[in-house]
């Protein structure tokens, strides 16, 4: 039997368990977005199972708990206090991690307590038993919502028998935090009068297992050039995970540019809504992560992406946008797109603007889903 929420004006306590304690922008973005649809319902009591709880109680003024440094047992006394428990958003299960995000989800379903994933992405899921545990977990979840279609094509390839709901990313509904042209060209040195194009590229690990340094790092490098004279442009270089190498696979980069000093790498931390204001500022855009793809697409910057996984795709498939995966596309395939994208730009512009207005109604739902569910969880 899981909990019955029912009295007016009672606070309700929430756990929420993802990605969060600054590895990513887009993690955190993700975040703040999901609490403050929270907190618009009424009185809410949100502990976040992070995966460094001091950032987490820092960046957002939550409590928090450790993802790794408690045990089941230890866990116990805040799941069965529980109103809700949230798995999301993000890409969370995936091979290497699946299991740390599940056991703490299964934990809530033994305890009865009201379960969900929020807008969350799989893959890759290639391992049996893996496979297996997401199954058997997601099978006892009230309520499963993911932000890609690829997500629940693959959740129901594993033998997920439950209904799935098609939402969209939460940081889709992220809002732009004040930051002045003074402010930026203090920090970052860069020239806020110059055409500016920015890129984003991330690191090789479990969650991209097929991605190959320096095949990217020599295509961004010649596509670097390529922008800086065809378009006349400064580049700049958004690092989505300072603390893992987004930083240092920029600087390599950089170090293959013959126009290197056209370039530079973002250097200060960043909120998310205050990325959103560095990137108003931005002519064109090229990029491999998702959240900074989002970021553009919310910024109204026209883009070419590079994509490297599923959840990628399964973003530009929204957008109704026709591109070649990141290890199929050649130096001079890459430079040609880019020149198609960059006469276009302003008609690519309108397209990601009207396909992101869709999408944000659909992020919109995934927070009427979990308070419903909190509102109205029943036997």
């Amino acid at each position: 039997m899981i909990k019955t929420v029912e009295k007016a004006g009672e606070v309700r306590r929430v756990a929420i368990c993802g990605s969060y304690g600054g590895m990513n922008l887009g993690d955190e973005a993700i975040l703040q977005v999901i609490v403050r649809g929270l907190r618009e319902s009424g009185p809410v009591d949100i502990t976040v199972i992070s995966r460094n709880a001091n950032d987490t109680r820092r960046r957002h003024a939550l409590e928090a708990v450790d993802m790794t440094g408690l045990s089941r047992q230890e866990m116990r006394p805040l799941i069965e206090s529980l109103d809700l428990f949230i798995l999301g958003g993000g890409g969370l299960l995936y091979d290497a991690d699946a299991e740390m995000y599940l056991r703490h989800l299964a934990a809530a379903c033994d305890a009865g307590v009201p379960t969900m994933t929020y807008a969350i992405s799989a893959g890759p899921l290639v391992d049996s038993r893996v496979r297996a545990r997401v199954r058997d977990v997601l099978n006892r979840v009230n309520l499963i919502t993911v932000r890609d279609r690829q997500a629940r094509q693959l959740l129901e390839d594993v033998g997920v028998e439950q209904d799935i709901e098609l939402t969209a990313d939460p940081a889709l509904l992220l809002e732009p935090e004040p930051l002045t042209l003074d402010e930026i060209l203090r920090a970052e040195a860069i020239n806020t009068q110059a055409r500016l194009i920015g890129i984003s590229v991330r690191e090789p690990g479990p969650a991209a297992p097929e991605l190959q340094v320096e095949h990217y790092h020599r295509l961004i490098a010649n596509a670097a050039d390529f922008m800086s004279d065809r378009f006349d442009a400064d580049v700049v270089f958004f690092p989505m995970e300072r603390r893992i190498s987004d930083v240092q696979h920029s600087h390599g980069i950089v170090s293959q540019m013959h126009r290197a000093q056209r370039a530079t790498v973002l250097k200060r931390d960043y909120t998310p809504g205050q990325l959103l204001s560095i990137l108003d500022h931005l002519d064109f855009a090229v990029g491999m992560r998702l959240h900074f793809l989002i970021f553009c697409a919310l910024s109204g910057v026209p883009f070419v992406p590079l994509p490297y996984a599923s959840k990628v795709m399964g973003f530009l498939e929204d957008l109704q946008l026709d591109v070649r995966r990141l290890e199929h596309i050649s130096a001079g395939e890459l430079s040609a797109d880019i020149d198609r994208a960059w006469d276009s730009r302003h008609e690519l512009s309108n397209q990601i603007h009207d396909r992101t207005r869709e999408l944000q109604t659909r992020a919109r739902q995934t927070g009427q889903f979990a308070l419903e569910l909190l509102r109205h969880a029943h036997a």
